[in-house]
């Protein structure tokens, strides 16, 4: 077995489950990307009241980590596969052809958007015009966009390991760099503001959010229900869609899934806040709409040159594990394709989309319809994995049929997008569209499966798979036991002194970020931010890399 193996169609062996801090560091740096300039000054656009981002980003994004941490994680962790070849064994060939191809092509273009908002933060650098175009106007921005696309596909051409050590690096500078921008901008307008006498700091802080960036236009047909069902259905497609069995397949526990509250409160609720701020802030500094900046432009307004660095970066961890779920998503087609190498074209076609940026200017429409189109897929697994054997159903009743096409599963989906297109067509917005798709698709597939055989026991395949399942998951209980064992008995490894002079060095300079943050919010003015803030990243960013390889040097001599 190669250290590149990532079990496409086998369940992940016992010794290759990863520990804790990579799903931590995966979750918090996929989840704080460049779009989320974009997605932050959007919900300023929209209108919408300090309370309803408050609270609505509030339990949208506690929905979405208990979809993952409910229903995602333990699945993946109780199957060890991934996405596809679980549904193949549900749905058959058939339907897992189309799925992959579907799947492959969304993701493809979710990616391509994420390396667009980088390319748009590294065009100031290069004085490359806007691009308001569905199709490119400059070559220097197709360049661009090849490079960053070509440094990402290698990334996740690596495999998950190289994808979670890149995010582990990045996350905590990326959060930080939110809260900073956040900061400068806040100075920006809070001098703009009027003080009133006895105001205490949270008061302070509501005025001016209610005055200048969050304004609860009357007009505004959005509000606090939706601000909570776009931040539930954001990544829909990888929690109610069951993408990230990809990732959460790898898990020790289906605790695990619960790491994805870093993405979405430190991510999604605090990065959304903090976008919002620096769009806002730029808007007015620059005498613009905030429709008119794109994340590149808010970026560089709130942080100077370290802004252009942190959408690019930003854009990097997030289309890194996009592009490998694709991977994965076309390598489904044909086991026999080297997953390596269908990684690697499947990011030369990410890239290419990247260079139209046409998604980026419908974003928060496209992340919905995205997950709309991939749940009643979720729906069916879910269904058929926890409901089946409560209702006197045979789990997995097409494959041991040997069936090419599950057709119940096949017209659950797509007779629950049809009814979605009724519901909207009846005025129901498309972020509340989940519910009444997902029961649909739920009752569609379990009422036409028990009419197509899945009320007949299968009793000698059914006693043979799930007696390899056993066995297999009481081996994998038996490994994890033992090597617990071993590892509270050997002796703790002590961190090296290049390790604790790295991880000191990195943690002082994300403190000097951080203080020049404070510093530009009391001093009324960042300058400071804008022209220092850039030296304490470098430095940042060499500690953590060289800490991050002696740690991971370190992990692995310490494996059984």
């Amino acid at each position: 077995m190669t250290n590149n193996n990532e079990f496409e169609r086998t369940a992940v062996r016992p010794e290759r489950l990863e520990p804790a801090r990579h799903f931590a560091a995966s979750y918090s740096g996929e989840h704080v990307a460049g779009t989320e300039f974009v997605i932050g000054a959007l919900f300023v656009a929209w209108g919408v009241g300090v309370q309803d981002i408050l609270w609505g980003l509030l339990w949208g994004n506690l929905l979405a980590v208990l979809t993952w941490g409910l229903i995602c994680a333990p699945i993946a962790v109780n199957t060890r596969l991934t996405l596809y070849a679980y549904l193949e064994r549900i749905g058959g060939k058939g339907i897992i052809n189309l799925y992959s191809i579907v799947n492959g092509v969304l993701f493809c273009v979710l990616a391509g958007t994420m390396i667009t908002v980088s390319a748009s933060a590294a065009r100031i650098l290069f004085d490359i015009p806007v691009q308001v175009n569905w199709y490119p106007t400059s070559p220097g921005f197709v360049a661009v966009a090849v490079l960053v696309g070509a440094l990402v596909t290698v990334i996740a051409a690596k495999g998950f390991r190289r994808v979670a050590i890149f995010s582990q690096v990045c996350a905590p500078w990326m959060i930080l760099m939110f809260v900073v921008g956040a900061l400068a901008m806040l100075s920006v307008l809070a001098a703009q503001t009027p003080e009133v006498p006895g105001q205490g700091v949270g008061q302070r802080l509501l005025s001016i959010a209610d005055t200048h960036i969050w304004q609860g236009n009357k007009e505004s047909e959005l509000g606090l229900l939706h601000v909570a069902a776009f931040a539930w259905v954001a990544n829909l497609a990888m929690h109610g869609g069951l993408a990230d069995m990809t990732l959460l397949r790898y898990a020790r526990r289906s605790s695990y899934g619960f790491f994805s509250a870093l993405g979405m409160f430190i991510g999604h609720y605090l990065a959304w806040l903090c976008a919002g701020v620096m769009g806002a802030g730029a808007a007015f500094v620059l005498k613009t709409s905030i429709q008119e900046l794109d994340a590149g432009a808010v970026a560089f307004q709130a942080l100077g040159t370290t802004g252009i660095l942190v959408v690019i970066i930003a854009g990097w961890t997030t289309s890194n594990p996009t592009i490998y779920r694709a991977g994965l998503a076309f390598q489904s087609l044909c086991p026999r394709w080297n997953r390596t190498t269908v990684t690697a074209i499947t990011g030369v076609v990410t890239t290419v989309i990247a260079c139209f940026p046409f998604v980026f200017t419908q974003l928060m429409s496209f992340v919905g319809l995205m997950g709309l189109i991939l749940a009643p897929v979720g729906a069916v697994i879910v269904a058929e994995h926890w409901l089946f054997s409560r209702i006197g159903l045979t789990r997995y009743w097409s494959h041991y049929r040997g069936d090419y096409v599950n057709w119940p599963a096949c017209l659950a989906w797509f007779m629950s997008l049809v009814a979605a297109w009724g519901f909207h067509a009846l005025g129901l917005h498309l972020f509340f569209l989940l519910i009444p798709t997902w029961v649909t698709a739920t009752l569609l597939y379990i009422g036409l499966a028990a009419r197509s055989g899945a009320r007949a026991p299968y009793t000698e395949q059914a006693t043979s798979l799930e007696q390899n399942e056993a066995q297999r998951r009481e081996g994998e209980r038996d490994y994890l036991a033992r090597w617990r064992r071993e590892k509270s008995l050997a002796r703790r490894s002590h961190r090296s002194l290049a390790q604790t002079l790295s991880l000191s060095v990195a943690a002082l300079s994300l403190l000097g970020c951080l203080a020049l943050g404070v510093q530009a919010l009391y001093s009324g003015s960042d300058a400071w931010v804008k022209d220092w803030l850039l030296i304490p990243t470098v430095l940042y960013m060499l500690a953590a890399i060289l800490w991050s390889l002696l740690k991971e040097r370190q992990w692995r001599s310490e494996q059984p």
